[in-house]
């Protein structure tokens, strides 16, 4: 057990190890100039000095080798170097975007598990009946909405038609709220973009519990347990949903990973001062080093859900263990 958890952990660091590199060398293999990518700016409009101070300012005139490591370094200590577009440290900016994010993903994620898993346990309690294939239906027709059309019919129903909620920014501009008040404007700019995210989430989380009762209803032990007179709820709660849990755990730490990717559109359409609203002004203001610290903190999220999952799987289902 142990050497396998070793294994584990040393795949993972491959495959930070590889991230890393793929994310230092992109820029510096591209076509065209490397220094136009590294630092962002148009360098056609430099003068020869200039060019060449910058040049040295960013290392491009060390080995690769050295810039390899300086790179590395710079990883480990968390200095992803300046913004060329605001002129400010990226881990800064970073600090100050991702939490935003990590408010409207997380509630989305457990809003969207409790409704997900309750939802798939009914569906397949209920499987092959109308009430199944109804929800069936459903959840399949929701996971096939374009985010961007979604977020845009909420702003057009709550924000310009009924007034309810804001339609934009996570705080209200130029107001001096505090205290709970200012925790209600919040919560209030975080209400449609987390709608959105919790509605695009929910189908895979009961497609995914579905599927995994369903597997669990077929085993031996379910028919056993029934066989020893246990009732209907104590074989769905005590034994099937118990048993299927692991893989949407799995699922739900995965997804939470790559909500930080996903969330990109659902940002932009809500102008939401997320990681994903940075991403794309970053790509839109050709601010390279900001985009490469931006995907390498979206890989760590991967890989820090799969760890996570790696780490639960063994205790949701001990079977595991075994293998």
């Amino acid at each position: 057990m142990r050497r396998l958890g070793l294994r584990r952990l040393g795949q993972y660091v491959l495959v930070f190890g590889v991230a890393v590199t793929l994310n230092f060398l992109l820029p510096r293999i591209m076509p065209g100039n490397p220094l136009a990518l590294i630092a962002g700016v148009d360098v056609g409009l430099m003068t020869p000095d200039e060019r060449a101070e910058l040049i040295e300012q960013v290392g491009l005139n060390r080995p690769l080798i050295v810039q390899y490591f300086e790179y590395w370094k710079s990883i480990l200590t968390g200095d992803f170097g300046f913004s060329y577009r605001s002129s400010r440290p990226i881990s800064e900016i970073i600090a100050e975007r991702l939490p935003w994010t990590l408010l409207i993903t997380g509630a989305a994620l457990v809003v969207s598990a409790v409704v997900g898993i309750i939802v798939g346990a009914f569906s397949a309690w209920r499987r092959g009946k109308k009430s199944d294939l109804t929800l069936l239906t459903g959840m399949i027709s929701l996971e096939s909405l374009p985010s961007f059309w979604l977020g845009m019919l909420l702003i057009s129903i709550f924000s310009v038609q009924l007034g309810w909620l804001p339609s934009f920014g996570a705080v209200t501009p130029a107001s001096d709220l505090t205290g709970w008040a200012q925790v209600g404007d919040v919560v209030e700019h975080a209400v449609l973009p987390t709608v959105t995210l919790t509605v695009l989430s929910i189908p895979g989380v009961y497609l995914t519990m579905r599927y995994a009762m369903l597997e669990v209803l077929g085993e031996d032990f379910i028919r056993t347990a029934r066989a020893k007179g246990a009732s209907e709820r104590r074989v769905l709660f005590g034994h099937v949903a118990r048993n299927a849990m692991a893989p949407v755990v799995t699922f739900l730490a995965i997804r939470f990973a790559f909500s930080f990717g996903g969330a990109v559109i659902i940002e932009t359409v809500f102008s939401y001062p997320g990681l994903g609203r940075l991403i794309f002004e970053a790509v839109s203001g050709r601010d390279y080093p900001v985009m490469q610290a931006a995907f390498l903190v979206i890989t760590i999220a991967v890989l820090v859900a799969n760890l996570f999952a790696d780490i639960i799987y063994p205790i949701l289902d001990p079977r595991s263990q075994e293998e």
